[in-house]
């Protein structure tokens, strides 16, 4: 309720500067005839002129965003069968996506992101390997597990799952301790 409070607010804001904006330009180019004279010499007034419509386009920008609708806030996905609805947090399906990708061999600290499409999920996964495994077979398999994973266990088409390498461990040399 609170953000459909501050866009309202946002809007009445901006519509606000952006028509006084207009009047004042409108009022200073003579435009507009006023019974009070205004008298600027031409540096001052190409200042305010340009003070005025920096003021419009922010104006016409925080309009834009009071406007747009959020589709950035994804919280679940929701389906809809023959028994009801069913909302899968978008939370548990970034779960999922960790388990299916650390199963594979070399994968290490996987992180993933989720967004909904309109052919499915798109699911991102940035990771750290080993340098033990090739990478190209390693990120297939990820790709395939993650993807066969997913839809298997929540329903959801997976449209693509992109992965990023992010780097290589290195593996740890343990020291035998010999006295």
């Amino acid at each position: 309720m609170a953000k459909i409070v501050d866009r309202l607010l946002l809007f009445v804001y901006s519509i606000t500067i952006l028509i006084l904006s207009i009047f004042a330009i409108l009022l200073l180019s003579r435009s507009i005839r006023m019974p009070v004279d205004f008298r600027f010499d031409l540096p001052t007034l190409s200042a305010v002129i340009a003070g005025l419509a920096v003021l419009i386009l922010i104006s016409l920008r925080m309009l834009f965003v009071s406007l747009r609708r959020s589709r950035g806030n994804l919280h679940s996905v929701d389906q809809r069968t023959d028994l009801g609805d069913i909302q899968i947090s978008v939370e548990t399906i970034e779960n999922l996506c960790l388990k299916a990708a650390s199963r594979v061999r070399g994968v290490k600290e996987p992180r993933t992101r989720i967004r909904m499409t309109e052919p499915g999920l798109d699911v991102r996964i940035r990771t750290v390997v080993d340098g033990e495994y090739p990478i190209p077979a390693l990120t297939e398999e990820v790709q395939r597990g993650v993807k066969e994973f997913v839809q298997e266990i929540t329903g959801i088409p997976v449209a693509s799952v992109s992965v990023y390498i992010a780097g290589v461990v290195q593996p740890q040399a343990f020291k035998s301790r010999v006295e």
